[in-house]
């Protein structure tokens, strides 16, 4: 029994040990099966595999059009100062008041000191190329007196075209504005004031002593008497003489011993005489009062004295008239070589050109506008779409800084390589089909104003876009039909089927499907190529981003 058991012991382990090496000689045969190709086999893997479609799914997205541009930072409107010099009789010395680069120039400031005179920064379009002083009328005038009253200075109606004593006053005021002694006419034109001045003076008194002596004429040969005085006098001698006669109609009085008053009846002793040439005297001094009593009643001849009068009121005029002119021309000028106009004001100094002591010969400042403004280049086509107004971004430390298309003008004649401005793929135009795109920037740091200064940034400028997300579809997606429509072939179930699309907006590689003649939604797979095999190496994957529409 023992014997019987111990072989079938055996038996069993021989089974056991013969299915263990059956399975090591399978497991290995596999092993060596993935390592042993047959030439059969390495011919069917050398063989091209079996052409398919490339398919990419439809989208819902946002399609929009952009034009992207490089372009340089700096500040809008540059100008370069230059300052007359030839008036002022010797060499144009800067004294002072030299502005530093990056400072600001304000309307009504001082940019330079030559000569111990200040040159004043006042806003215009018109450059100087004249002293303004009284009397002198033209667009100059008017310019000076707009920009007095941009200052908040009265300098006269800028509608009037010239320069009067109001405008002189303004001036005067504007450089005590400044701090600065008004210009004068010279010792020369304050002479000439005091000389007229003096002759207003004789030519007053001349017409005070003429109009004395017409008055004195105007009063006859009375020696001055009054009315009254000869009225008077003409009723003392009427009296005297009516008395006399009355008197000597009396008889005398009789010659009695003793010595009584005599009665009224007789004639009064005091009357001395009452012979003829009594009368005569008495009539004589009557004849006289009244002769010069109506000697008033006649005018005298007073016509040298008005004349006279006349002469010495002329001269007065004439008198007045002159100081009148030395005044006017004493009144405070504007020199030419004190002051530059710049169209726009405040600016920012980009550079000098001078220093304290030196002499001032030509362009002595650069300045340019406070807003900083990126200049670039596009080509024609690009710039068409670029409208004034037209807003954009512009990466600054990795943040997006709004601009604007503020200008789109015919370029500098100079190239891109010169200006590092330019279309950001590196295209060459013609230099006639590039325009010149002008962006102002939207508000920014001190620190993004610090790191963007004189530097090439990229500008991106949507220039069209779809309202919302649309069905879209890779540029590659789309073919032709035998009658110029466009179709996308859609992948079903293994099944390809052409449809016909309308499109709309196309941009970054991708075309909106405005409609298409059986339904499709996002997620459809619609074919954008084959595989290698089928085009011979490097399919399209639906990728392209040229930006180019459709």
């Amino acid at each position: 029994m023992s014997t019987v058991s111990s072989h079938v012991s055996g038996g069993r382990r021989t089974i056991v040990a013969m299915a263990v090496v059956a399975v090591v000689c399978l497991a290995a045969g596999l092993g060596l099966s993935r390592l042993i190709v047959s030439p059969g086999q390495a011919a069917a893997n050398a063989a091209a595999p079996t052409a398919g479609p490339i398919t990419v799914p439809v989208e819902s997205r946002v399609i929009g059009n952009e034009v992207v541009l490089r372009g340089d930072v700096g500040y809008d409107d540059p100008v370069d100062l230059t300052v007359e010099v030839g008036d002022l009789g010797g060499p144009a010395v800067v004294t002072g008041q030299v502005k530093e680069v990056g400072a600001t120039v304000d309307p009504a400031t001082v940019v330079l000191e030559v000569a111990g005179r200040p040159v004043i920064a006042l806003p215009g379009d018109l450059p100087t190329y004249r002293t303004l002083r009284a009397g002198v009328s033209g667009p100059d005038v008017q310019q000076l007196k707009a920009a007095l009253r941009a200052v908040g200075i009265d300098g006269g109606d800028p509608g009037g075209a010239t320069y009067d004593s109001t405008t002189a006053a303004g001036v005067r005021a504007l450089y005590q504005k400044v701090g600065y002694e008004s210009p004068t006419g010279g010792e020369e034109v304050t002479g000439a004031v005091r000389a007229a001045q003096e002759a207003v003076t004789s030519a007053e008194a001349g017409v005070r002593s003429a109009q004395s002596a017409l008055a004195t004429a105007g009063r006859g040969g009375a020696a001055g008497q009054s009315v009254a005085q000869l009225d008077g006098a003409v009723r003392v001698a009427e009296a005297e003489l009516t008395y006399l006669r009355q008197e000597c109609a009396k008889p005398p009085v009789p010659m009695t011993p003793d010595g009584a008053e005599p009665g009224p009846q007789y004639r009064d002793p005091s009357v001395a005489s009452c012979a003829a040439p009594a009368f005569v005297a008495a009539e004589s001094a009557l004849g006289t009062a009244r002769a010069e009593r109506a000697a008033l009643d006649v005018a005298p001849d007073t016509t040298a004295e008005r004349d006279a009068v006349r002469s010495a009121q002329d001269q007065l005029k004439a008198a007045r008239d002159a100081l009148a002119e030395a005044q006017t021309d004493a009144l405070t000028p504007l020199p030419a070589n004190e002051v530059v106009y710049l169209p726009s004001l405040p600016r920012r100094v980009d550079a000098v050109s001078v220093e304290r002591g030196g002499v001032v010969q030509g362009k002595f400042m650069s300045v340019s506008g406070a807003t900083v403004q990126v200049t670039a280049t596009a080509s024609r086509a690009d710039a068409e779409l670029l409208t004034p107004g037209t807003v954009g971004t512009m990466s600054v430390d990795g943040a997006d800084v709004p601009v604007t298309v503020a200008e789109v003008t015919e370029p500098d004649a100079k190239p891109d390589a010169a200006s590092g401005t330019g279309s950001d793929d590196g295209a060459k135009a013609p230099a006639g089909d590039r325009r010149r795109v002008v962006f102002t920037v939207g508000d920014l740091t001190p620190e993004q104003l610090t790191s963007i200064q004189g530097s090439n940034v990229r500008v991106r400028v949507p220039v069209s876009s779809t309202d919302g997300e649309v069905l879209a579809v890779p540029l590659a997606a789309l073919t032709a039909g035998p009658g110029g429509e466009s179709r996308i072939e859609v992948m079903a179930d293994g099944t390809s089927t052409l449809v016909e699309v309308t499109t709309g907006l196309a941009a970054s590689g991708f075309v909106e499907i405005s409609d298409a003649k059986q339904p499709l939604k996002a997620g459809d797979l619609v074919v954008v190529g084959v595989s290698a095999a089928a085009d011979g190496g490097g399919g399209d994957d639906g990728s392209d981003e040229s930006g180019e529409d459709a």
